[in-house]
């Protein structure tokens, strides 16, 4: 009589040990785990290398600009046939304006500043830093010194690594360009930290120029006067 209850509670005990192996055995869901547990670090490996291409894509924007930059202000020659060519304030806006078209989409003016120097032999034999004229709003100030510095003596030995500075020679003027630039990053700002790009580019005058303009001061301004695009 108590034989059937001892069947019945094999027969229960039988079918969910089945039950328990078939579940083991069956690797129909095994693809949708190890999709679960994969794609956050897909997604993350995916935009960590959008982020260091971007990265790298503004670095050579941001080099190109210091080049162009540079280039152009060794070319400005406005004047006559019967004078040497002199600098404007105009000039230095309209380099200015060229450099912020180039930087389309960096949001250049707010993030950014362009410091222009024009490096000429002082009249002791050393090197200063005739004028200098500064672009964006970023707070950053020239690595080596502003507007007026090695005026006299021949301490300042010029611009750029201190193992080899670029120096000008008499009767010329070298255009030495530093941007610096606050990337903006595309997903991983906190992960990647504050990164300032700095870059440098110099470009000596390539021809005669009056250096001197009359007033000393190595830049005009005249009627309609324009705006100066002074260093802070």
């Amino acid at each position: 009589m108590q034989l059937n209850p001892l069947l019945r509670r094999a027969s229960i005990v039988g079918r969910r040990a089945a039950r328990r192996v078939r579940l083991l055995q069956n690797n129909r869901a095994t693809v949708l785990v190890e999709m679960a547990f994969c794609t956050p670090l897909l997604v993350l490996i995916m935009f960590g290398g959008i982020e260091m291409s971007n990265l790298t894509l503004v670095n050579t924007r941001i080099s190109q600009i210091a080049f162009n930059t540079a280039d152009n202000a060794s070319r400005i020659a406005f004047g006559s046939n019967l004078s040497l060519p002199q600098v404007r304030e105009v000039d230095i806006n309209d380099i200015f304006a060229g450099a912020e078209a180039q930087a389309k989409g960096l949001n250049f003016k707010q993030h950014g500043r362009i410091i222009l120097s024009s490096l000429e032999m002082n009249d002791e034999g050393g090197q200063e830093i005739k004028w200098q004229r500064c672009y964006g709003d970023l707070p950053v100030n020239s690595s080596y010194g502003k507007q007026g510095t090695g005026k006299t003596g021949t301490s300042f030995k010029g611009m750029g690594p201190s193992t080899k500075p670029v120096a000008a020679t008499s009767g010329t003027a070298i255009m030495f360009v530093e941007i610096a630039y606050q990337y903006q990053p595309v997903a991983y700002g906190n992960w990647l930290g504050p990164r300032l790009i700095r870059t440098e580019s110099a470009f000596n005058i390539r021809e005669g120029r009056d250096l001197d303009t009359g007033n000393g001061a190595g830049i005009i301004n005249p009627s309609p006067t324009a705006p100066v695009s002074s260093c802070p």
